[in-house]
């Protein structure tokens, strides 16, 4: 299935419709917003099967992780927007300095306009609907852009938000690279993307030209340290779950290891034990394992079992674009292996060698002097992990856990320097779009002489201040 790419005379069309349709003033309405979130409540639930359905022609992703990972996530975003929106949206008193008396101070919630937001083929449902409840929350318009690579799932996308809501309110343009290139060459109010770090700097550039603000949620490759005091039968069981979910194509996935010495051989023989319990004895045959989604992605993943040793795995099959979970050590580290984040279930293992070097010391300079990555995960010591975690730095990150603190949706979600820049999910999404604008209040009936020239009180004055 090849969709056909939006013409660049109907995004314009339609992002003309979007400024007046937003310049109306309809959206500023906190009844409006909880209406739409509702609408797009019900045509989720409405479109579940289809999406389901279009995730598992697409990616091979089962019912039941389409639902945790993506349709759940984006339903429990709805219901915190409609539980919590009118106390975000309302105009907030600060308190002022002695030098503003007898003015008052406020904190004003309004959307920032019309929006732009572009979705990778990853979590093609999750990663574009849950801004979009952010927009929509905020009182702002929005495009939505999702990935060509999952034909399927996009264009159940737009039969679903086709249905309900009209396209000067929300749309979506379908196509590929030269479609991106086109919406970014429109002026918009933010920008929202989830995608690679290479992209996103061309995001960041064509924003630039308008001082747009934008949202990246890029990727990166996220480091998992295993220290010997670890439980190595838990760490491989929550590892094998995090490194074979949707098959590694998750932004926030352990990328690479660091192992402690002591402890690699028990790690590899437990998470050989681990992929087993989880998937079967052939993993091929498990429906919940998902495959590469595209011979591209196929032949780069693959391409990546040639750089080391194979400790377990290493199975592929073209035709299904099928991988197999594989451990590797010996891996160069100047090798793709070890440079570009993988996005696959390939685990390149790095030994840690306490006669090197005190371990969580050897583990801080391998991670500082890399990009800072999405996620950082500690597998060991409760207060060795904090340790680590307080000189480097992440996106976020787990101790004794790994993706797991993308699940609370009470807290931000996102990336620094390489690996993004701002947050969303709950509050945070609402707040990605919208600006907040403060207004001083001054009544007239009192009119202090401090400040205006001569400035006769200034000795006062620069007590006050």
């Amino acid at each position: 299935m090849t969709l056909q790419n939006t013409p660049q005379e109907t995004i314009i069309q339609i992002v003309q419709q979007q400024k007046e349709f937003f310049h109306s003033g309809k959206t500023l309405d906190l009844n409006f917003r909880r209406q739409q979130l509702k609408a797009l409540l019900s045509a989720i639930e409405k479109f579940e099967k289809p999406l389901a359905d279009a995730l598992w022609t697409d990616l091979h992703k089962s019912y039941q992780e389409a639902y945790m990972t993506e349709i759940g996530l984006v339903k429990g975003e709805i219901r915190e927007m409609l539980h919590k929106v009118g106390r975000w949206s309302k105009r907030r008193w600060k308190l002022s300095p002695l030098a503003l008396f007898p003015s008052q101070t406020y904190l004003v919630q309004e959307p920032l306009g019309n929006s732009l937001i572009v979705a990778p083929w990853n979590y093609p449902v999750q990663l574009l609907l849950n801004p979009l409840v952010g927009a929509i929350g905020a009182g702002c318009t929005a495009m939505l852009k999702p990935s060509p690579y999952v034909p399927h799932v996009s264009a159940v996308i737009e039969e679903m938000i086709s249905s309900a809501f009209p396209k000067e309110y929300i749309a979506v343009a379908q196509g590929n690279r030269v479609v991106n290139q086109q919406l970014l060459e429109q002026r918009w109010d933010i920008i929202f993307f989830t995608g690679s770090p290479a992209l996103g700097r061309q995001v960041m550039q064509a924003a630039s030209k308008n001082l747009t603000p934008v949202v990246l949620e890029l990727g990166g490759k996220s480091p998992c340290i295993i220290d010997s005091s670890a439980d190595i039968k838990v760490v491989a069981k929550r590892l094998a779950w995090a490194k074979t979910l949707n098959a590694g194509q998750t932004c926030i996935a352990p990328d690479y290891i660091l192992i402690h010495k002591d402890v690699q051989d028990e790690f590899v023989k437990q998470f050989a034990k681990a992929v087993t319990e989880l998937h079967g004895q052939d993993i091929r045959q498990s429906q919940h394992y998902v495959r590469m989604v595209t011979d591209k992605a196929f032949d780069r993943v693959s391409s990546y079992l040639k750089q080391g040793t194979i400790l377990y795995g290493g199975r592929t099959d073209a035709t299904e674009r099928f991988i197999e979970p594989t451990l590797m050590t010996d891996v160069p580290l100047d090798s793709a292996l070890m440079t570009e984040e993988i996005f696959g279930p390939i685990f390149p293992m790095i030994t840690i060698d306490p006669a090197s070097g005190e371990f969580l010391d050897q583990v801080r300079e391998f991670v500082t002097v890399r990009e800072k990555p999405l996620a950082f995960y500690y597998f060991g010591k409760g207060s060795d992990g904090w340790d680590l975690i307080r000189h480097t730095t992440s996106g976020g990150g787990c101790v004794n856990d790994a993706i797991m603190h993308i699940a609370n949706g009470k807290v931000p979600f996102g990336g620094v320097g390489n690996s993004g820049m701002g947050h969303y999910h709950g509050q945070e999404s609402f707040r990605a779009f919208s600006h907040q604008r403060t207004i001083v209040k001054t009544t007239t009936l009192v009119d202090l002489p401090f400040r205006y020239m001569p400035y006769g009180l200034f000795k006062l004055v620069k007590k006050l201040l």
